[in-house]
């Protein structure tokens, strides 16, 4: 894995990184704050992604009340202008589910296939605690009250979670946790809250192959806001599975085998397009009876 800097739109320096794969080009959009050793490793694809603005290296923008969902889409075309990309599919995970299906509506040229991993798209906080008969309204107002509060104990949580004991160990998770740990919490709730009071995104827009995972026994990101969204698309594959919102990491095979099988079904339509403008060109070059 590399990593490197760039700057967004508005100048802010983003640091990217992307894996060294031979596959096609899939750009991550991660779940807020998350790690590279947070995924699964990904063999069929050549993974770009970036760290969200003021964590693990990305500046903060000069202006604070730059890091909006538009914010975050002109961060990741960063990341496809660095590496020359023109179009690719898009993986997005908790609250980067958000930013994927930005940049699939304001951006269809830019995008081949769509896979949403345990997050809404858009209206984070309505999608929390999905038990049953609770309101959304009262979702949303646990959310954003409890990240506000959280936000206010940014000091005491640097106090304590950087100084938490981690085990010296050679393993991905253990180093994702690490450097979770070291984040500036009060940073980290003010992005999170930003990021989650996006209104929800209506998808009918999205033409192209889409794929949602959804975890039966996710608290963060309740079923019915993770696939209710994509009910209606033509080309949506939708898998309910036993897990919580980090089913990546409880259920990483699936991830991968779904990866894999969105980048064929995006293979197969991109050739039928391209067999059916060879047909139409064909047919109007032949002369008239």
């Amino acid at each position: 894995m590399r990593e490197r800097d760039v700057f967004s739109g508005d100048g802010t320096r983003i640091r990217l990184w992307r894996t060294d794969g031979e596959g096609p080009d899939v750009l991550l959009s991660p779940g807020l704050g998350a790690v590279p050793t947070a995924w699964p490793v990904l063999p069929a694809a050549r993974v770009h992604s970036w760290y969200h603005r003021g964590t693990m290296g990305s500046g903060r923008p000069d202006d604070p009340a730059r890091i909006t969902v538009r914010d975050h889409v002109c961060d990741a075309l960063a990341v496809l202008d660095d590496a020359g990309i023109e179009r690719c599919v898009v993986l997005g995970w908790s609250m980067g589910v958000t930013v994927a299906a930005e940049l699939a509506l304001r951006h269809p040229d830019r995008v081949s296939g769509l896979m949403l991993v345990a997050g809404a798209p858009g209206d984070s906080f309505a999608s929390v605690l999905g038990v049953p008969g609770l309101p959304e309204d009262v979702r949303r107002l646990i959310g954003v009250s409890s990240a506000s509060a959280l936000r206010l104990a940014g000091p005491l949580l640097d106090s304590v979670l950087h100084h938490v004991p981690v085990p010296d160990l050679r393993s991905p998770l253990v180093s994702a946790l690490r450097r979770f740990l070291e984040h500036d919490w009060g940073w980290y709730f003010t992005l999170a809250l930003a990021l989650g009071r996006t209104p929800r995104r209506d998808l009918t827009g999205v033409t192209c192959p889409t794929t949602v995972l959804a975890a039966r026994y996710d608290w963060l990101a309740s079923p019915s806001s993770v696939v209710g969204p994509v009910s209606g698309l033509p080309q949506a594959r939708v898998r309910l599975l036993p897990n919580t919102h980090f089913l990546l990491l409880e259920n990483p095979q699936v991830v991968v085998d779904e990866l894999e099988l969105l980048l064929d079904r995006v293979a197969a339509v991109e050739l039928a397009v391209e067999r059916s403008a060879e047909d139409l060109l064909t047919s109007r070059s032949r002369p008239r009876a």
